[in-house]
């Protein structure tokens, strides 16, 4: 792959995922935050299975894979994504993006925690920034509760999100397929969601319609199931520091699209926390991806 149409992958995915904030938007106007959840994982997960199997590949065969795979399923496809959603049907858009932009931050404190993985002077000077960016940018919502509790739960989601990751690193999934992975993954996730979600918010609330059938799929599998398979290309063939780049390319688009689509406007306050949220992480990202680079050779 060339360097140009490398970058450009990178640019389709962050694109791809930063326009979902939006489209969650519009899918939660005709249906409730688990319930969109669990379809989504529902329909991604059939997408990746059924593209793995045309494939020629086949499901893991040892029982720890399933119960590994299961623990990133929980943190990522089912903890993480069921509260990203249900923070970004409180908050705009793009105030979501930024928001979940800060899961490079936990990822890097998680692995300093748990795996002993040291960062970088440059990457902790990237810490310290990204998180006074997400105080300035939280520090708005302590005045309404709803948004408060939309902000919240994006934190606890970009925690579980970069929980599963790190797990990830810890354990071994090189035997297995990533679409192969992610499929499982997000099966597993629908068994729990889907009950959950029918439990807790049923089906009455929901209008079974184009409305949401658009954004739904947008959400299952261009912004989920695709990109996976595209950022997998681009780890296999572009350097760390390339390959992360999407991190803080994510919430621009996130921002973009939040004030082309749905007309939203950032205040002052979350404008320089996010200003600083993608600053910081930009700094972790590649202060890492440089330090590993260095190591490799």
């Amino acid at each position: 792959m060339s360097p140009r149409l490398l970058l450009a992958t990178v640019v389709l995915i962050a694109a791809l995922i930063g326009g979902n904030f939006s489209n969650l938007k519009f899918a939660l106007d005709h249906t409730t935050p688990f319930l969109l959840a669990s379809m989504r994982t529902v329909i991604g997960g059939s997408f990746l299975l059924a593209f793995a199997f045309v494939r020629g590949e086949r499901l893991p065969r040892k029982l720890a894979d399933y119960r590994n795979i299961f623990m990133v399923s929980f943190s990522i496809t089912t903890v993480s994504s069921a509260l990203l959603i249900y923070g970004v049907n409180r908050v705009p858009a793009g105030l979501a993006s930024l928001v979940s932009a800060t899961f490079p931050l936990f990822t890097a404190v998680l692995s300093l925690l748990l795996l002993g993985t040291r960062t970088s002077r440059t990457a902790t000077i990237g810490l310290a920034t990204g998180f006074v960016g997400a105080a300035v940018l939280a520090s708005p919502s302590l005045g309404g509760s709803s948004t408060a509790i939309g902000v919240i739960t994006l934190v606890v989601s970009a925690i579980a999100w970069a929980f599963g990751t790190v797990y990830m690193k810890w354990k071994d999934f090189s035997h297995i397929s990533p679409i192969m992975l992610v499929g499982v993954q997000l099966i597993m996730s629908a068994l729990v969601l889907v009950p959950f979600a029918l439990l807790t918010e049923g089906t009455a609330e929901t209008d079974w319609s184009i409305g949401l059938l658009v954004p739904l799929l947008y959400a299952a599998i261009p912004s989920n199931a695709i990109t996976f398979s595209l950022m997998a290309t681009v780890v296999k063939q572009a350097t760390p520091t390339v390959a992360s780049s999407t991190a803080y390319l994510i919430p621009l688009f996130g921002v973009f699209f939040g004030w082309l689509i749905r007309d939203e406007v950032l205040g002052v306050v979350e404008a320089i926390g996010g200003a600083l949220v993608v600053v910081g992480v930009y700094i972790v990202v590649t202060g890492n991806a440089r330090a590993a680079e260095a190591a490799a050779d």
